[in-house]
C-alpha cells in the first residue's frame, strides 16, 4: 500500500516460494488482487523471475490489461515447470519451448531437414 500511495505503482508480491500454494497479490488502481496459483514441484526454478517479467511485458505490448498481462503470466510459468525440464546440475532452467507445438523447428543436420 506504501508502495501505491508513495509512488503510484502498481506492485506485484509474488508467493511462489510457499509450500501449498503460489498465490500472489497484485496491488493497483488502490486495491489488491489475489492471483491463485498452483505450487509446481520442481527444482528448476532457474529464470522464474526474469520469465514472469518477461511474460508480462510481453502481454501488456499485446494490449492485455495488467491484471490479464499478470494471469496469463502466471499460468505461462505454471505450464513451463509442469514440463519438468532437467537440464545440467543444480537448479536448472525451466522450459520455454513448452508451446513447441504452435511452433515448427526446422533443423539442418549433416545435408537434411528435420521438424
Amino acid at each position: 500500500h506504501k508502495l501505491y500511495e508513495s509512488f503510484h505503482i502498481s506492485v506485484l508480491l509474488k508467493g511462489g516460494h510457499r509450500i501449498n500454494d503460489a498465490n500472489d497479490l497484485l496491488y493497483t488502481n488502490g486495491h489488491g488482487i489475489w492471483l491463485h496459483g498452483e505450487r509446481i514441484n520442481n527444482p528448476n526454478t532457474h529464470g522464474t523471475g526474469c520469465t514472469l517479467s518477461s511474460a508480462i511485458a510481453s502481454n501488456l505490448a499485446r494490449g492485455f490489461s495488467l491484471e490479464d498481462s499478470v494471469r496469463r503470466s502466471k499460468q505461462y510459468l505454471t505450464d513451463a515447470l509442469k514440463t519438468q525440464l532437467d537440464l545440467g546440475h543444480g537448479s536448472g532452467p525451466l522450459d520455454h519451448t513448452l508451446r513447441k507445438n504452435t511452433i515448427k523447428i526446422i533443423i539442418y543436420i549433416e545435408g537434411e531437414y528435420t521438424i
